[in-house]
């Protein structure tokens, strides 16, 4: 079996980002199949070019999976009409690339940005293929829901692709299960959808994994390290991280004043520090902000390739998944939760909605309403103080996730889909 798959934000583990088509491609590779992959040649965090093109699209081998990286227009970063034309230039370069590929038994296509999906479903179309569609996020509700699209023309035309290419997908792929109950609202049949959840390498992100050189690197080894790892972008609500680390500091300076005044010799330390692991559109106003704020606790750290991502998250003593306060955020499951739970960390949840019942059903961490730094910055100091309950939260995420949400499983599932969709055919 030949899958060929349109992914515009394709990450190889010697990128940053989430890997799971990568890992996708190496175990339908184990069992005997082959997923080639039409990505874009910028990194969607950093949009840094991938490699060097000598035309339309670049051939890559990695690890034995095929990659073709196709032309995209440079504006990730820029104003959201930049990004449109940026996604309309690979719609129109990945189904020239994609073409390439020879004997396919399947085109899957995945959204956002929805216009890949429209790449996918008109390759699949030539070829008269069966047309996967998976959805990631729901697009474009995310975007209404967020303020971002709000001219009501753009809106109806983005609701009326949707639409269409919920009825021309041979079938329908979530990894949410709001997202699925969410489309049979829209009137698409149950039959045609399938939920599977991501989950996460628990090979990978384990407990046994050493994170000392990260802390020892960033001047960490004496903290409480609370880390986020992921997109620094609109959507994730940094600025609400920002306001709690400046609540801790103020907290922390007022202890050290009233240490220095009641003890003799050496006096309180600085004790929590917010680590950022990540890149995005935002980044540099972000930094600015806590620089204008004198955040000496917060760290930017930058980006790291997906498979440096282990020693990062086993560097953390808690770790923080946060969203807007955006309903529609209610429905997703973020991936970096996941990596965290299997690595055996306590989340901080500032998200409401399935993840918080993921969270509470684990005991793998705490939710906090999202928006309220100043319940972010109590919750956090609190589990500062009480390494016990930290300790044994992130052993609970841990075996939840074995149980429930190992890739491998996972994956296995979603070959099942695959073969009995070509099979179909």
């Amino acid at each position: 079996m030949k899958i060929a798959l349109i992914n515009q934000a394709f990450v190889s583990p010697d990128e940053p980002g989430h890997t799971r088509h990568f890992e996708m491609a190496k175990f339908l590779q184990s069992h005997g199949h082959e997923l080639v992959i039409v990505a874009s040649d910028l990194n969607y965090q950093t949009g840094q070019r991938t490699v060097t093109r000598k035309g339309l699209f670049a051939e890559q081998i990695i690890d034995d999976v095929k990659i073709y990286r196709s032309y995209i227009f440079p504006a990730l970063h820029r104003s959201y009409f930049w990004r449109v034309i940026s996604f309309f230039s690979f719609m129109f370069s990945s189904v020239w690339t994609a073409l390439r590929v020879d004997n396919v038994d399947l085109v899957m296509g995945t959204s956002p940005p929805i216009f890949q999906a429209v790449s996918a479903w008109f390759v699949s179309l030539i070829r008269r293929k069966p047309f996967l569609l998976e959805v990631r996020d729901l697009w474009p509700e995310f975007g209404v829901s967020m303020g971002v699209l709000k001219n009501s023309v753009v809106i109806t035309l983005a609701r009326w692709l949707e639409k269409f290419l919920y009825a021309q997908a041979t079938h329908i792929l979530v990894n949410s299960p709001a997202y699925k109950d969410y489309m049979i609202g829209k009137g698409v049949p149950e039959k045609k959808i399938t939920f599977i959840p991501y989950g996460t390498d628990v090979d990978m992100f384990n407990p046994q994994v050493d994170g000392s050189s990260i802390r020892r690197e960033l001047g960490l080894e004496d903290k409480f390290v609370v880390l986020y790892a992921g997109a620094l972008g609109q959507a994730n609500d940094i600025d609400t991280i920002l306001r709690a680390a400046e609540r801790i500091s103020h907290r922390e300076r007022r202890e050290k004043e009233n240490f220095s005044e009641n003890s003799v010799g050496s006096v309180a330390k600085q004790r929590v520090c917010f680590v950022l692991f990540g890149d995005g559109k935002e980044r540099t106003r972000l930094q600015t902000e806590a620089e204008r704020m004198k955040l000496t606790n917060v760290i930017f750290a930058g980006v790291r390739a997906k498979k440096e991502m282990p020693r990062v998250v086993a560097s953390a003593d808690v770790c923080l998944a946060i969203l807007q306060d955006v309903p529609m955020f209610r429905t997703t499951y973020p991936n970096k939760v996941f990596d965290y739970m299997a690595a055996g960390r306590a989340t901080v949840l500032v998200i409401d909605g399935i993840t918080r019942t993921l969270i509470d059903e684990s005991g793998g961490g705490v939710f906090v309403q999202p928006g309220n730094d100043e319940s972010l910055a109590n919750t956090i100091l609190e589990l500062s103080n009480d390494s016990a309950r930290v300790k044994q939260m992130g052993q609970s995420a841990r075996e939840y996730l074995v149980k429930h949400l190992d890739r491998r499983d996972k994956l296995n599932e979603t070959l099942g889909l695959l073969e009995a969709l070509v099979k179909r055919n």
